[in-house]
Formats: structure tokens, sequence, C-alpha cells
């Protein structure tokens, strides 16, 4: 059985820094493309960053310079560090994988979850 697991969120001041982890189990890790999502109250959904079964990375455009996207196979798991945050960063960040080669920054084309770990910046 598939399992994703979030962990490292936590409350910090505009300007700090949060690295957020995902442990993955019960599929090959390698061979997946993984994300993260973030859901504020009241909006949806949206996209963070990718990193896809060959190692490329991509961004939405108001994290780029600010977060980076990593995974360490050997540990089966996922890592988002996240430096100069915002109040704007404030929601529910969730891990996300796919067996899309080359997925978009889109809720559909992902197929496991985690069940997310709160991230509060306050100014």
């Amino acid at each position: 059985q598939v399992q994703l697991v979030e962990s490292g969120g936590g409350s910090v001041q505009a300007g700090g820094s949060l690295r957020l982890s995902c442990a993955a189990s019960g599929y090959s890790f390698s061979r997946f493309s993984m994300a993260w999502f973030r859901q504020a109250l009241g909006k949806e959904r949206e996209g963070v960053g990718c990193i896809d079964s060959a190692g490329a990375k991509t961004y939405v455009d108001s994290v780029k310079g600010r977060f980076t996207i990593s995974k360490d196979n050997a540990k089966n798991t996922l890592y988002l560090q996240m430096n100069s945050l915002e109040p704007d960063d404030t929601a529910m960040y969730y891990c996300a994988g796919s067996w899309y080669a080359r997925p978009t920054l889109s809720s559909a084309d992902f197929h496991y979850w985690g069940q997310g770990t709160q991230v509060t910046v306050s100014s």
C-alpha cells in the first residue's frame, strides 16, 4: 500500500525558513515523479514544485528563488526547503506522487497524496 507522510511544518516569522519532509513507502520511489502542493483557507489547491523521474525541477512563479525541491532516493524521502517565507505562504502543504514521467503542476496529474503538514508564517 502506497503511503506518503509529511513532517516539518510549523509556525515561523516572515523571512524565516522551514524544511518539509515526505517519507514514502509501498512503491518504487525512484520511478515516480514527486511534488509539493499547498492549500490556504478559502483557496484552491496550488502546485508549488515538482521533481520528475529524471530529476528535472519546476516551480510556481511565486516561490522561484525562495523554495527548493529535492529528493533522496536511497531514503525514499522528498524535501522542500523554504527560505524567505512570507505570510502568503501560509497553507497546508501536501506531498504527492505521480506515475507520469513528466507531470505538470496540476492535481489531476498526481495519484498518491499525504495527509498534509501546516505552515504558518506571521508578519
